[in-house]
């Protein structure tokens, strides 16, 4: 049964979203007529529409809006995809998944949150106008666009013009005051939908975790409104997870101290929850560093990590070859170990060396290469030795942007949860 709804209105744009929610770990598939609506929704995780309607009329976009949320029956999630520009009929179609849900629940507390900051592609709201690599859309190509000029930078303009339902606008300075300002300005406004800054994936996040918080608390029963990111990141707030399968678990294992790779691992912590043990340089410890990925298993973290412990302000820059080798045995020797214990469906390895160190102590003859994640992170399987085809990615420790570390996390998760659900069912 699907878990998320999503209804574009065009296919690139569709099928760049469902690829987000794919890379969750959870089964996407992209369908257009009515027939296929009613075909695949109990098949897949997440079902993502195309009615390919950005060059309707408001009226017809509404309608096909319409039929295909009926048709898609009582989902989780419902996500209106809208043009990350804001292009097209987002008001209307808004409305159209709105009044569904309505006449389907009418006791429901039924609110929208718009969100269509997309970060990693340059776009941004602050101060509820809309932006592409910082300029107000107005002031864009998109305002002179041939086919759906766009004659509003402000978001809750550009709603405002086909939806009669009222918004408000939620500031960027409260969404960086962290999901508990964030939570409260939601329940003081009265708006049907609200309108949020995010200029970065985690105020993506933040906003997600107070959205789910309400659901929970207040059974509010969101509508994303957003270009993908964010319906993403609601899905993962809110628990969905794909039918009949556990959540995936991924360990970590990382030797490198750089402020680059710090700023890496924080990325995972904001937007994949990952939860890191700390292995004290000058005595490493494994038995202590166990102990803690067992803590934080126990607690329901689904990706666990083991990383170096910066040394202390004014401790020596380059360790000693003594104290690297110490503690690149403290790292293989934690991985072997938890491996046994935990279980994981993969493992990440940061460095060469550590990479090296970890698949010796895992007994593995090699490692068979599968797909190139970024640049110098590739992924594949161990081969050989007692954990053989144990899913497994590496990446070099100085290689990638900030989000690298993320986006290797990311494809292992979504690998063993492929993995453990086996091929889906979705053929004729």
């Amino acid at each position: 049964m699907a878990q998320v709804l999503v209804i574009g209105d065009d296919l690139t744009g569709s099928n760049a979203t469902g690829a987000l929610y794919a890379r969750l770990g959870l089964r996407a598939v992209t369908v257009g007529d009515l027939a296929q609506v009613a075909r695949y929704a109990d098949r897949v995780d997440v079902l993502v529409v195309n009615t390919a309607s950005r060059h309707w009329t408001p009226a017809r976009a509404y309608a096909a809006v319409r039929a295909a949320a009926e048709t898609a029956g009582e989902v989780p999630l419902v996500v209106k995809r809208v043009d990350t520009t804001l292009r097209g009929n987002p008001g209307s179609e808004l409305d159209a998944v709105a009044d569904v849900l309505a006449a389907r629940e009418p006791a429901a507390r039924i609110r929208t949150l718009a969100v269509p900051a997309f970060p990693d592609a340059g776009r941004s709201t602050v101060g509820g106008l809309h932006l592409v690599d910082g300029v107000p859309l107005t002031r864009t190509a998109v305002a002179n666009d041939p086919f759906d000029p766009v004659r509003h930078s402000r978001v809750a303009a550009v709603l405002g013009a086909q939806s009669g339902r009222s918004t408000g606008e939620l500031a960027l300075d409260v969404v960086e005051r962290g999901p508990d300002a964030v939570a409260a300005a939601l329940r003081e406004s009265p708006a049907d939908i609200v309108v949020c800054d995010a200029t970065e994936n985690a105020h993506l996040g933040t906003v997600a975790a107070a959205a789910a918080r309400l659901a929970a608390e207040d059974r509010i029963r969101w509508i994303a409104l957003d270009s993908g990111p964010f319906g993403a990141a609601l899905a993962a707030e809110l628990g969905l997870r794909p039918e009949g399968g556990a959540p995936a678990t991924v360990l970590a294992v990382v030797g490198s101290v750089t402020d680059r790779t710090r700023t890496q691992l924080a990325r995972t912590e904001t937007a994949l929850g990952a939860r890191w043990a700390d292995l004290d340089p000058a005595a490493p410890d494994p038995g202590r560093v166990l102990a803690a990925l067992r803590a934080a298993a126990a607690e329901g973290a689904t990706v666990l990590g083991v990383r170096v412990a910066p040394e202390p302000t004014g401790a020596a820059s380059v360790p000693d070859p003594g104290t690297a080798a110490r503690i690149l045995r403290a790292l293989a020797e934690i991985a072997r170990r938890a491996v046994a214990e935990l279980c994981p469906g993969g493992l990440y390895a940061s460095g060469g060396d550590v990479a090296a160190a970890v698949t010796s102590a895992l007994g593995a003859d090699g490692f068979a290469i599968e797909t190139e994640v970024l640049p110098l992170a590739i992924a594949g399987h161990l081969v050989g030795g007692p954990h053989d085809g144990l899913l497994f990615a590496t990446k070099g420790g100085l290689i990638g942007g900030p989000d690298a570390a993320r986006d290797c996390l990311e494809h292992l998760r979504a690998a063993c949860t492929r993995r453990t659900l086996g091929p889906t069912s979705i053929a004729t």
